[in-house]
């Protein structure tokens, strides 16, 4: 199917990568778990964090901009009182910046408190809110998570919880995984086509939702399953188990496989595959396809290392032709090659080409006497712009290195992520106007090699159809203005009158 090819559509009140949690106990606070659990999800969101608790009585909210160490301390999470509550941390890449779309969003109204946090992005956000506010709802923000707030409280006013959720679900288009809160009952919901991940766990007096299993292994807890693509899950409000609803069933799921390849800790399980070993998995899989002799092979750290360790294991089975190695042959020398600075972070400023250049050097230090003399296979996880890749080949070929080949455990990026990965737009990536040959002249790397979407598919043991691959084959799950879409899609109708009648 297709929807005429153009430019990119602009990217407006993007919720972008994001970390969600939810709890429900027994008795004591939820305020620390939720605490522990966003530190847990730090990767997912550095620009704001906040947790909403309830207890019993009233709701209590501490939403900030910053880390999650740098918004909370003792007095906060003192005063965050209730055995329920749901927490943020949040990482947007378009919208506003400021604390208007920190989360979770919380909005009071006759029915009670509503309290939601998102990861994920709506790709008819604007049309929703547009119609909301004729009817007299008045937004805060540009943010998608307000949008999804105000319907929900709309629904609650006439239908009960399960329903309402059922009938925003109805509305909402995109991607979406959402802890909810509404008054001290918990709940979570994931898109129809489980774009982005949510599980749940048990804690020794309770249930935690949460975007990643290292959430819950945080909190000394055990992981149930994954949420399921179009499923409600609510917490019971003695933290003695959980009701399911499973509210839409399509034919076919969407699931990121970017969250497998980058973004998700190497430590989760995520739609039951260990992060870690698919990217193992991924490297070996890197070397059936295009494997090359050389002395040593080495990540990228820290995001190439589960996929150069996969390899060099592959390396050391088979030669680049498939042919198995006798027993005096141990293949390719797997070795960490380039040492990382942990303090310097993206605030770090670069007046000039000059010291922009220097940048690299102070976050990666390679090992001499890995590098000299040696032919080096370089293993990352992504190219994106191009710039760094440029300037490690550069760096290891100052330090002596032979020849320098990159391979990388993912496909080339063609296109932007519109459902919640921070990503470049079209015009930014190297790899939607360039081919392979010419990504490796620009870099100047002697050789250059990426995954297949076939490779991807096979390790995540899923038919294509059941992946998000857009940011890859420039095709989505979901129809997108100017974009192509790889299945038949069922998009909401908006306006008056257009909410499907309930089951």
């Amino acid at each position: 199917m297709r929807n005429g090819r153009g430019p990119s559509p602009q990217r407006t009140g993007m919720t972008e990568k994001c970390g969600v949690v939810g709890v429900s106990l027994g008795g004591r606070n939820a305020a620390r778990p939720l605490y522990y659990g966003l530190y847990a999800l730090q990767h997912r969101g550095q620009e704001s964090a906040g947790i909403i608790t309830h207890d019993g009585f009233q709701q209590h909210s501490h939403v900030d901009m910053g880390l999650v160490g740098d918004v909370f301390g003792e007095d906060d999470l003192d005063q965050l009182n209730g055995a329920a509550g749901i927490g943020h941390v949040r990482y947007p890449t378009a919208g506003s910046v400021d604390s208007s779309c920190a989360q979770p969003f919380s909005v009071s109204f006759k029915s009670g408190s509503l309290g939601l946090s998102h990861n994920g992005n709506l790709v008819n956000a604007d049309e929703i809110r547009d119609e909301l506010a004729g009817m007299g709802h008045a937004f805060t923000s540009d943010g998608d998570t307000e949008v999804i707030a105000h319907d929900l409280a709309r629904n609650l006013l006439d239908a009960d919880l399960v329903r309402a959720v059922k009938r925003t679900m109805q509305r909402i288009h995109g991607s979406y995984s959402l802890t909810i809160m509404h008054d001290d009952t918990v709940m979570g919901v994931r898109d129809p086509q489980g774009n982005r991940p949510l599980c749940i766990g048990t804690l020794e007096d309770g249930y935690i939702l949460a975007s990643e299993s290292a959430a819950i292994d945080t909190l000394d807890g055990e992981l149930v399953r994954d949420v399921r693509p179009g499923e409600l899950v609510v917490l019971q409000e003695d933290g003695q188990g959980f009701d399911s609803y499973q509210l839409v069933d399509l034919e076919n799921t969407a699931h990121c496989f970017f969250e497998h390849v980058y973004f998700a800790r190497p430590d989760s399980i995520i739609d039951d595959n260990l992060v870690y070993e698919v990217r193992r998995n991924l490297g070996r899989k890197l070397w059936e396809e295009s494997g090359v002799e050389s002395d040593v092979v080495m990540p990228v750290p820290d995001s190439g290392r589960a996929f150069a360790s996969g390899y060099a294991d592959a390396a050391g089975e088979t030669t680049p032709d498939g042919e198995e190695r006798d027993e005096h042959d141990d293949g390719v020398e797997f070795a960490e090659g380039l040492m990382k600075n942990r303090y310097v972070g993206r605030t770090f400023i670069m007046p000039t080409q000059d010291e922009r250049e220097r940048a690299v050097r102070l976050k990666l230090n390679p090992i001499k006497s890995t590098v000299e003399g040696k032919s080096v296979t370089l293993i990352d996880d992504s190219i994106v712009r191009g710039t760094t890749s440029t300037q490690l080949v550069q760096l290891l070929k100052d330090c002596g290195a032979e020849e320098v080949h990159m391979r990388i455990g993912a496909p080339p990026i063609v296109a932007p992520c519109y459902m919640g990965i921070d990503m470049a737009t079209r015009e930014e990536l190297i790899a939607a106007d360039k081919s392979v040959a010419e990504i490796a002249e620009t870099i100047e790397a002697d050789s250059l090699a990426y995954l297949s979407t076939d490779a991807v598919a096979d390790v995540l043991e899923s038919d294509r159809i059941d992946l998000c691959m857009g940011c890859v084959t420039g095709e989505y799950p979901y129809e997108i203005e100017g974009e192509e879409t790889d299945r038949e899609v069922d998009r909401p109708t908006i306006g008056e009158g257009t909410i499907p009648a309930d089951d």
